[in-house]
């Protein structure tokens, strides 16, 4: 079996049916990934099949927990590095509006160039701190699904993510390992920044055996004003009590 079966089959176990178009573009997504890490410091995971399970499949576990995708639904991807979960989210959803925030400019280079690469539209790449760009009424409870990949500890995550979120959408963050305590700590700030905590969805793949899952928070408030704080004290001073 080719690596490239191994995805779409795994996929399948999601509910995922990859296209053979669509296995083309994650194709030139990884040939692309690989050539710009070069250069630019994107993955420490280079091989082939690393890319595919780690990264690619990784990002699609979040369709486990999106059960309806409307038509022109709009999701930010907080933090998104070389694009993950948000381009391999968008290359199988099609018609979601992707916001793609990320602060370093030689990734939002590599991102550039991937968009067109990959000839997706409706995708959007601002480069700021994210804590930044929540308070931006263009972008603030202006998305239905926020995502991110392992980017920070869940009351900072949540600080962060929940200001993009509308009512009633919800915000993804995914994990892995051993994260109870984790979640117990994230209780206070979910409250205070509107957001309920929804599930914690494991993520039961052989192809991904290292106890993965998903955090869905539902926006059921809107986010006090003067959150998020500035850039770094989320991390540093957490709102845990």
């Amino acid at each position: 079996m080719s690596n490239v079966e191994k995805l779409k089959l795994a996929a399948e176990k999601l509910g995922v049916f990859l296209t053979s178009f669509q296995l083309d573009q994650f194709e030139l997504y990884y040939r692309e990934l690989i050539e710009w890490n070069q250069r630019v410091n994107l993955t420490s995971i280079t091989d082939y099949t690393g890319v595919q399970l780690k990264h690619f499949l990784d990002s699609l576990t979040v369709a486990a927990a999106i059960k309806n995708i409307k038509k022109n639904l709009k999701m930010a991807d907080i933090g998104t590095g070389a694009g993950l979960p948000g381009i391999p989210l968008k290359i199988v959803f099609s018609d979601i509006h992707l916001a793609l925030i990320e602060a370093t400019l030689k990734k939002t280079r590599f991102l550039d160039q991937l968009i067109s690469k990959l000839n997706l539209k409706n995708v959007e790449i601002i480069r700021e701190r994210a804590e930044t760009v929540a308070h931006d009424t263009r972008y603030r409870e202006r998305f239905d699904i926020v995502v991110s990949r392992a980017v920070a500890a869940l009351p900072a995550l949540a600080e962060i993510m929940l200001p993009f979120c509308n009512i009633g959408g919800c915000c993804i963050a995914q994990k892995k390992g051993d994260i109870g305590r984790e979640v117990e700590q994230s209780k206070k700030a979910i409250e205070v920044m509107g957001g309920s905590l929804r599930e914690i969805k494991s993520i039961d793949l052989v192809e991904l055996n290292d106890n993965r899952c998903l955090v869905i928070i539902d926006k059921i408030q809107p986010t006090p004003s003067p959150y998020p704080r500035r850039p770094g004290i989320p991390d540093k001073r957490p709102v845990i009590s």
